[in-house]
């Protein structure tokens, strides 16, 4: 594992990116990119769970560390990503306190969670590792909710107060539509409501983070203590390089004319 939770706790601020190709191969390239951390999407990528055992498996010689998004909080969706090696699982939407409890039990082994054992998986170097990795697993995974719903802003002290809740992770464009200001970043009730969770977390000493989409954003957010920060997608980088290639050309051929 790359140790994310514990450069969080430590104070590092951890760069990241999405990856919601499917890929193996963009995975492996964004991840020696020089990101400190990437997230397989389950819940909007164009990937699933058969994806993405090759794509952590394509991380594995780079220094990104893995984070998968499950589609929901059911506790079968996080076993099985973190038995293919996840070093954390970020679940979308949750609501409450409650939610995120389960969120947390099924990252970890009883007694602390209710994850189910099974030795011959790749987290554990099928059963080569497996005492170690039950003994490391608590301290090193790393438990992320979202942050994204109207009604999870009434429940923020009691979420951010459980254990193994390590990121209340900000989701923009979800709850800029839940307040009815979908977009707007810079409105004062979306602001207030990161003030809010930035609040919780801290009095909590958990991590913030934020998925934001223009890097001009990051000293905004990084000023005001979140630091586990997102910017981009492999499907935006190749979107972006194939236009800006593209553009190029056709404003050549244009001189060429």
């Amino acid at each position: 594992m790359k140790n994310l939770k514990q450069r969080l706790l430590d104070g590092e601020t951890l760069n990241g990116c999405w990856l919601n190709l499917g890929s193996a191969v963009t995975a492996e390239i964004v991840g020696l990119s020089g990101f400190d951390w990437v997230l397989i999407d389950l819940e909007h990528g164009a990937g699933s769970e058969s994806t993405t055992l090759s794509q952590i498996q394509a991380m594995e010689h780079t220094s990104a560390g893995v984070i998968v998004r499950a589609e929901s909080t059911e506790p079968q969706r996080i076993h099985r990503v973190l038995d293919m090696g996840a070093e954390g699982v970020m679940c979308p939407k949750v609501r409450n306190a409650e939610e995120a409890l389960k969120v947390v039990k099924g990252l970890h082994y009883p007694p602390f969670g209710n994850r189910g054992v099974a030795k011959m998986v790749r987290a554990t170097q099928f059963g080569l590792n497996f005492n170690d990795y039950y003994q490391k697993s608590k301290d090193q995974i790393l438990g992320v909710v979202q942050i994204e719903t109207r009604e999870v802003l009434n429940h923020l002290d009691e979420v951010a107060a459980i254990e193994g809740v390590d990121v209340l992770f900000i989701g923009p464009a979800d709850l800029t539509m839940e307040l009815g200001i979908f977009g707007q970043f810079d409105h004062p009730d979306f602001l207030d409501a990161v003030q809010r969770i930035i609040g919780a977390a801290k009095k909590a000493n958990k991590a913030v983070g934020i998925l934001f989409f223009n890097p001009d954003d990051y000293q905004k957010y990084h000023k005001m203590g979140i630091r586990f920060l997102a910017c981009g997608a492999d499907a935006t980088f190749v979107a972006d390089g194939a236009r800006n290639m593209a553009n190029k050309l056709a404003d050549f051929r244009k001189q060429q004319i």
